[in-house]
């Protein structure tokens, strides 16, 4: 597009060049990029809830289906290929701070030791539950807030009471323990961990009440603000279909390993960038903007003039 090579300075690019550049550039050159730009992102809430859960960051990862020929993209069988991308997603500043990309059949719970770090605050599902990873990530050091299978085996050190806000959160139990894992760890702790069982206002297929169990070692965080945490992971689920879906990195563009992590560290760039102009996580119609505008169809005055209502609109900054 003419507008374009004008805009940005540079000159028509032909389909080849475009082809060879999974195999060309270093992907995780733009690695080093994305979480430069994940690192400015500022919490959007205020008060307590900001203070206590600030870090919290979500760990979980997503299949990005790739086309049979694609070898290195080993899932479930020679005709069912996917890559997949682990993303650590900073719940309360909406935005990516980290990513990989492997293949499809690649361990969640390996991914997520790549990329939790020191100090760090992490809430995961059931697919990461694993005790000894509980206590790598407490010896790291890091806390955590995980969903751990309902027939647990523990031993309890202390029963804590529910306080009136943790009921309102649908808490119904509150414990420090000795020991958890399965029926085949004997060993206590060499620290206790502590469970918060929340109720979900579901039922399963026998009309049961569903109750989550959440393995954490936060003894200090009230267990109403453990439940919240937990179910601010499901941020990262909406930003696996935004991804997808707007960013379109459901459509693989490369074959190469190389290229599909080009692909989407770049989708996740474009991602932040808008994310730090507009000042929180993107709508559709913010991206649709700069489309528009890199398209020809809307001029720069009308893209800025977007943003600057969105500026208008949205909550002021919350402070460090």
């Amino acid at each position: 597009m003419a507008q374009v090579q004008a805009r940005f300075g540079i000159r028509r690019t032909a389909l080849g060049a475009l082809s060879e550049a999974a195999s060309v550039f270093d992907a995780a050159l733009l690695h080093e990029v994305l979480t430069a730009l994940g690192a400015q992102l500022r919490p959007s809430l205020s008060g307590a809830e900001q203070a206590a859960l600030a870090a919290l960051t979500a760990v979980d990862g997503s299949l990005l289906p790739a086309l049979p020929r694609m070898v290195w993209a080993v899932w479930q069988d020679d005709q069912h290929r996917a890559a997949k991308m682990h993303v650590a997603f900073a719940v309360l500043r909406h935005g990516p701070v980290d990513v990989t990309v492997t293949a499809g059949n690649a361990s969640e719970r390996a991914e997520l030791r790549r990329l939790v770090q020191p100090g760090g605050f992490y809430v995961f599902d059931r697919g990461s539950t694993d005790y000894d990873l509980f206590q790598e990530l407490h010896d790291f050091p890091c806390s955590f807030i995980g969903r751990v299978k309902a027939n647990t085996a523990s031993e309890v050190q202390e029963e804590r009471p529910i306080t009136a806000a943790a009921q309102a959160a649908g808490v119904q139990r509150d414990a420090v323990l000795r020991r958890l894992g399965t029926a085949h760890h004997f060993r206590l702790l060499p620290q206790p961990f502590r469970v918060v069982c929340v109720a979900t206002g579901k039922t399963d297929g026998n009309g049961t009440p569903e109750v989550m169990v959440l393995g954490t070692n936060r003894l200090d965080l009230d267990a109403d603000l453990v439940a919240l945490a937990y179910r601010y992971r499901w941020a990262v689920e909406l930003f696996f279909r935004w991804v997808k879906w707007v960013l379109g990195c459901r459509h693989l563009l490369s074959q190469a390993a190389n290229g599909v992590r080009i692909q989407v560290y770049v989708a996740l760039i474009a991602r932040l960038l808008i994310s730090l102009w507009v000042g929180h996580a993107p709508t559709k119609r913010t991206y649709e903007m700069f489309c528009f505008s890199l398209s020809g169809w809307a001029s720069e005055t009308e893209l800025i003039a977007h943003i600057d209502r969105l500026h208008l609109k949205a909550p002021p900054p919350c402070k460090n």
